[in-house]
């Protein structure tokens, strides 16, 4: 069924994970009408369906709440992906967020005779078609959106089990197996532990030089960033990281030559959280190998020419934003691959309206900035309409 009728709204919101929820809070706070299409069937779908069993977040709780509800001082400092599920719902609740589910969005673009953004969404389940008319629009679609396995060197022609990180729950169906994790993150890291951990036998693929710190390493380094310049924390953060580890070179794993937190600062990229997967690997129960030269039926040969035989693969390779496949005015805000045209702290804003939230790789964090920047350029933007 089709009906053509425009639902007119302020604000349309794509995205209900962390990102659409803390926009759409900040505009509830201001009762500034707002919409939230989300393609699953709940709120926060990749937390609850898309990660493994044992995540933590890796920074303090009080760093990782939403805008106007910090965490529970009852709650532990850092929050096991069951207990910031339950905060995401108490978020929705508490701000009165309802997002329509099951709504897929397959086009979007500006409107320039009636200046508006025209939005087209598709209800999954009765297949019913749904058009909205907005001033602002908000993409909140993620970093995290699909994930992303490279298809080259001869993935295809591997006959065990491939799949995302996103799709791994534990490693308690891969006891006594071969699996080999390609990309050395906190995901793929993590994994590796896991996997340890019931019994599997796992490698992981180290490629790209990678800092290596803990909890307190990275809570100290931010603490000593408020009175010291950035290259004096890394130094001393740096020595705190040789010092615990040792000179993780020695076991395959190379270090960048700039420090953690510039590099944070620069590109956005966190450094690997160690949970104990450090320790497995120098006692041997967790093997690192170098980048993927070929990928056989059973076997993958590494670029040192070694070759191994393997039961599954898990890629914790990343993810890629597939937004700008619908959204056809998107030039303001994002290249046609989906990589932010401005860089941090000016990436949210686009042209006519446009603004993208949790694409900053700054986690929680970067995600209550950029809903509070978005919302406040709305409230500016309305009030010099009226």
């Amino acid at each position: 069924m089709v009906n053509f009728a425009k639902e007119e709204v302020e604000v349309v919101i794509v995205g209900a994970g962390p990102s659409g929820l803390a926009v759409s809070a900040c505009l509830n706070k201001l009762s500034i009408k707002n919409v939230v299409l989300e393609k699953e069937d709940c709120c926060g779908y990749l937390w609850k369906k898309k990660t493994y069993d044992r995540l933590h977040l890796h920074l303090p709780k009080k760093i990782c709440s939403l805008p106007f509800m910090p965490h529970a001082t009852s709650s532990p400092k850092y929050l096991s992906k069951n207990e910031f599920i339950q905060y995401l719902d108490e978020y929705v609740e508490n701000f009165d967020i309802k997002p329509k589910f099951q709504r897929c969005v397959e086009l979007a673009f500006f409107n320039k005779e009636e200046k508006k953004w025209n939005v087209n969404a598709t209800n999954v389940v009765s297949g019913e078609k749904e058009f909205y008319a907005c001033d602002f629009l908000v993409l909140a679609t993620g970093e995290n959106n699909e994930g992303y396995i490279p298809k080259e060197l001869g993935l295809e022609n591997f006959k065990g089990e491939i799949i995302h990180s996103s799709e791994y729950k534990s490693g308690q169906k891969y006891e006594e197996k071969e699996v080999l994790v390609v990309g050395s993150g906190n995901s793929g890291m993590e994994i590796a532990f896991d996997l340890s951990n019931y019994g599997s036998n796992p490698s992981i693929v180290v490629r790209s030089p990678v800092h290596v710190l803990t909890r307190e390493m990275v809570h100290t380094g931010m603490l000593l960033l408020k009175y010291l310049p950035i290259s004096l924390v890394d130094t001393v953060i740096a020595k705190y990281a040789k010092f615990r580890f040792g000179n993780l070179a020695e076991l395959g794993i190379p270090q960048p030559e700039e420090g953690p937190f510039y590099i944070k600062l620069l590109e956005g990229r966190s450094p690997v959280i160690d949970v104990g997967t450090i320790d497995k690997i120098k006692l041997g129960e967790i093997k690192v190998l170098p980048g993927i030269s070929k990928i056989k039926e059973h076997t993958v040969v590494f670029d040192n020419g070694e070759e191994h035989q393997f039961d599954a693969i898990i890629f914790a390779t990343g993810y890629k934003n597939v937004a700008t496949k619908w959204l056809k005015d998107h030039s303001s805000i994002f290249l046609d691959d989906g990589t932010l045209i401005n860089e941090f702290p000016n990436h949210w804003k686009g042209e006519n309206g446009l603004y993208c939230a949790g694409y900053s790789k700054r986690g929680l964090a970067g995600i209550s900035m950029d809903a509070k920047s978005i919302v406040e350029n709305i409230k500016t933007v309305r009030g010099e309409k009226i």
